[in-house]
Parts: C-alpha cells; structure tokens; sequence
C-alpha cells in the first residue's frame, strides 16, 4: 500500500508558519518531540530535507518553501470544505432525493412541499413517485415512504400514519345500477378497476378476512391501471369498484363521491412508514423534512 501522501503536513504546515518546533507543538497540542519525530519522518518519506533546524531558528529549506507554497492554498481550500461541512450540520441544507408511492402524493408531499421549501429554501428537494419496491441506497435516495410491510428489514423506519384499513368503494352511480355486494363473494357479478403491480405485472387480488382466516378474490373487471390515484379518479367516475386503502378515500367518502361496501370483512395492515438507511439518519435535511411530515400528518389525524 503507498504510503498517505496527507500524513506530517499538518505538522509542516505548522512549524512552516511558526518558524518554531516549541510554537507549532503548542498549537496542535503535542510534543516538541513528536513534531520533530513526524517532520523527520516526512523528509524520509520525501528524500528531502525540509527545514534547516539552528539552536536559534527553523527556515524552510529550498523545497520546503517549494513544497509550502504549492500546499498551503491547498490547506486553505481544505479548511474550507470541512467548515462548509459543517454547514451541513449546523443548519438544514442539501439535496433531498426522496421515493414515494402515489398513494402519498395527495396525503404528504402536495400539502407538506410549500410549507417545507418556504421553511428551508437552502434544500433542494427531488421526488420520484413510484408504487414498486425500490432499494434506495442501489438508486441514490435519501428516504422512502411505503406500506410498513412492504420496507427491507435493514432499514431504520419511522411510522407516519396508523394502520391502514382497506376499503372496497364505489360511486353513488355506480350503485343504483348495479346494486351493493354484500359479501365478498358478491364481487363476481361485479365490475372491479384492476390494479396491476408496476414490477412484477401480477394482477393484485382483493384480500378480505372471515372468522380469523384470510382469503383472496379476483374480482373480474375489464378496466386495469398500475397507478393508485388513476384508480381512485375511475371509481369516483362510476367505471367499476376499486380496492384501495382508507387513507386515500376518506375526503371522498365524506364528501359523498365515493361508498364504502364489505366492512365487516376488510383487513388491516402496517401503515405508511418513512425508511432510510442507517447512515441517513444523522442528515439534518431529511431529519427536517420527517419531523415535518409527522406535524402535518398528526393535525390530519
């Protein structure tokens, strides 16, 4: 392995401007000794000599002053870019790559976007909407938000709404002219909005709980879409039925354009948790954007 090329300059640099093994020792906190130890060591290292060392004085020898004036600019430079780091700690800054599931557009980012750019102007924020399972530390985000079920297990996760109840809804429309399923197994003579998955193409099947065991329908339906949102704006058209999560159809249910049927036999799950590796957690940028994200979601509930 070559050696560190970085290791002594410190200390050259300091005896460089004091002039002095005694005051650059004193200004890193360490031995005389070990300075003059680390500066032989350098000049070894070099195949140069790099101070003329007298019993009154210490002057750079010609390449040492050489070697001093190509790295202090660059010790200079440097030192800025750990104090510009520092920024990054002491105040929200950055670029915030986060992924979401559509599902989340309406319920977080759309209200939480103009109060946190106002609030943090220095971050830029990047958002990719996507339903299909993502490694993000594989694509370069920050963050996550999706289904608690739905997170890798070696990811740090913090919970952003309650459980999840599913919902099978349908338009007041749709209603009169097909009448209301009372069980699950009603479904068959019914026009479902198929949801297809984005990654696997697999055509989800609608989960329903009786006396503590579960079991699945494939609702027939001739309309099929892999967006959360296109689902809920077809169901409340009065195309069909759809199979989607409280959370997403409470403003329309209580607004009376959309009806819930099959309670009793709907299931609960994990609700929307944000997650991110373990090295994400120290950013000050995404700490700001969940914090405000758990406000936000805590005056809704």
């Amino acid at each position: 392995m070559a050696p560190d090329p970085f290791n002594g300059l410190t200390e050259f640099l300091a005896v460089a401007d004091a002039r002095s093994f005694t005051a650059a020792a004193a200004s890193l906190g360490v031995t005389p000794t070990a300075v003059s130890q680390t500066i032989r060591a350098l000049e070894v290292k070099l195949g140069v000599p790099l101070f003329v060392r007298t019993t009154r004085r210490v002057a750079l020898t010609e390449a040492g002053a050489a070697l001093f004036q190509r790295v202090r600019p660059a010790a200079a430079d440097i030192s800025d870019a750990f104090d510009m780091l520092g920024g990054f700690r002491d105040r929200p800054l950055g670029h915030l790559r986060l992924t979401v599931p559509r599902m989340a557009v309406p319920l977080i980012v759309t209200p939480l976007l103009p109060q946190f750019r106002n609030a943090y102007p220095d971050i830029s924020v990047e958002i990719s909407v996507d339903d299909a399972a993502i490694d993000i530390t594989e694509r370069g985000f920050d963050a996550g938000i999706r289904i608690g079920e739905a997170i890798e297990k070696d990811m740090i996760v913090m919970r952003l709404t309650s459980d999840i109840i599913w919902t099978v809804v349908g338009s007041p429309g749709y209603f009169a002219r097909y009448g209301r399923p009372v069980t699950p197994e009603d479904l068959t003579r019914h026009q479902a909005i198929r949801y297809r998955y984005p990654t696997s193409g697999v055509i989800y099947r609608w989960e329903f709980e009786r006396d503590g065991h579960d079991f699945s329908v494939d609702a027939p339906g001739s309309l099929m879409v892999n967006d959360f949102l296109l689902l809920l704006d077809l169901a409340e058209a009065g195309l069909g039925l759809a199979y989607l999560p409280d959370i997403s159809v409470g403003e329309a249910v209580t607004s009376g354009r959309l009806e819930r049927v099959l309670d009793p036999f709907l299931p609960t799950t994990p609700g929307l948790f944000a997650y991110f590796p373990a090295r994400s957690q120290t950013q000050l940028k995404l700490r700001v954007f969940l914090d405000m994200a758990t406000a936000l979601l805590r005056r809704k509930g």
